[in-house]
This record gives C-alpha cells, structure tokens and sequence, in this order.
C-alpha cells in the first residue's frame, strides 16, 4: 500500500554553516571591533552573548539573516528572550526545532481527514504516516497539505509504492 510520511527537520549541517557564516561576519564587523560577543552552536541551540542589549540585538539579527539565507525555515526558530544582567552584559538563546510536535501533529492529521480523501493517518513519535490505495490520492494529501500554512515547516519523505 503507497504510502509516505510528513516530517518536520532541519538538515544540521545547514545550521553549522549558517553559524560559521554568522562567526565570520561577526569577526569582520566593525561595530564589533574589541568587543566581547560571542556565538556558541550546541546542538539544536544557538547561545548568542554580547557587552549589551544592542549589541546582542544585532547578533541575534545577523545569525537569524543567515539562517534564513540557507534556507531553514524561520518557523522552525525559536528565540528566547534575552537575559541582561545587572551590569549589562547579554545572553540570549536562539534554539532550532527538529520533528513535529504532538500538537501539531493532530492537527495535521486532522486536516489530512478532513479533506474526505481515501487515506489513513498515524501519528508515529515526531512524524505522520499516511498511506492509500491510490497514489494520485497521496499527491492530492501533499498537494492540500502544502497549500494549507501550518506553524511548522513540513516536508515529505519516505514515499513508498
């Protein structure tokens, strides 16, 4: 039975370049000239820290361009608010989603069932298989579920005959 599942990723070799990328811009920016900032790739989380709001505020504009430029979906980005000491100094943590979740999740399969196609839905962890009879029927599920804006990134993978 063709089937395929909706996914919701982020490739990570996408997000080490978007942040080497924003490391070199920061190293060559003259407004960061002597200044303390850093940027700190850890997983699916990027801490960004700076002297001040301002400057943090511009770090967190530069990594966000960059990953919007490689092409990660800024549905998939979550900044966090930012932390400011006393004296000033500024932490902030930008973190990246990878795989659906659960609320998401039904409502995606939920959609999918309400288009009266012929198709099944399974939530399985951090994806969603859906799987038919008819092939055209699956294309129409991919086509419906692209038209409809969902608060998450989808992609669709594994399609099986």
């Amino acid at each position: 039975m063709p089937s395929f599942d909706i996914v919701s990723q982020v490739n990570p070799m996408e997000i080490e370049n978007a942040v080497n990328q924003a490391k070199k811009e920061l190293a060559s920016r003259f407004d960061f000239k002597g200044v303390r900032a850093e940027i700190v790739l850890e997983k699916n989380e990027i801490k960004l820290t700076a002297q001040d709001q301002f400057k943090l505020k511009a770090l967190e504009e530069i990594v966000v361009g960059k990953l919007a430029k490689r092409q990660i979906s800024l549905k998939q980005v979550e900044r966090k608010d930012p932390e400011i000491s006393s004296i000033g100094n500024g932490r902030q943590i930008i973190k990246i989603k990878q795989g659906l979740e659960a609320a998401i999740a039904k409502q995606v399969a939920s959609f999918v069932r309400d288009t009266k196609l012929k198709v099944t839905t399974q939530i399985q962890g951090e994806e969603v298989r859906v799987s038919g009879k008819s092939r055209d029927d699956l294309q129409a599920v991919i086509s419906a579920v692209q038209g409809h804006d969902f608060p998450a990134d989808l992609q669709f993978v594994n399609f099986r005959d």
